[in-house]
């Protein structure tokens, strides 16, 4: 199996674990038991222990793009997204999504590239929908951008104080306003 072939097994081997059980606290040796490989191997591939984590999350927030972009726009489409991304099973992977974060931006080793693109990369897609709704491209990109600050601020609120109710009511309340359609 060539070098890359065997990367993006193991990858998907650990995004599939991260989905079903989470990451963050595990050793690299306990995670390469889980999915069936050596520390060796891991390491050989991904450089450290971060390196996996950042590649994991990369993974994830690629296929959470995707999702958000096949929900649609509108009130339905982001409570859709709200709904999914806020979702307990998931809380495992904003976890660790805010985790590698906060390691990117203290310079940890193995979190190099992580920054790259965390906001453009949702900002550019979300204003392209906004903009074939009919939105001029600077207010596009604005809304875009509040709304990935609001999403990630409320993640971090939900998973800080497990209060539901109250994140979803702040949610719908910024929904109804930047979405004020019936």
């Amino acid at each position: 199996m060539a070098p890359s072939q065997a990367r993006r097994k193991l990858l998907d081997a650990a995004v599939g674990h991260a989905l079903d059980a989470g990451i963050g606290d595990l050793s690299l040796r306990e995670l390469a038991a889980a999915i069936g490989t050596s520390h060796r191997m891991l390491i050989y591939h991904f450089g450290s222990r971060e390196g996996l984590l950042v590649a994991v999350a990369d993974a994830v927030e690629r296929a959470e793009r995707d999702a958000v972009m096949a929900d649609g726009q509108g009130r339905e489409g982001a409570w859709r997204t709200w709904e999914r991304l806020s979702d307990p099973k998931m809380w495992p992977q904003e976890r660790l999504f805010f985790e590698l974060y906060s390691y990117a931006l203290l310079g940890r080793p193995g979190t190099d590239g992580f920054l790259d693109g965390i906001v453009e990369d949702w900002v550019g897609p979300v204003a392209d929908g906004l903009m074939a709704e009919g939105a001029d491209e600077r207010d596009a990109r604005a809304d875009a951008r509040l709304g990935l600050a609001v999403v990630r601020g409320l993640l971090l609120d939900l998973l800080a104080t497990g209060d539901r109710g109250a994140v979803d009511e702040a949610y719908r309340r910024f929904i109804g306003l930047v979405r004020p359609e019936a």
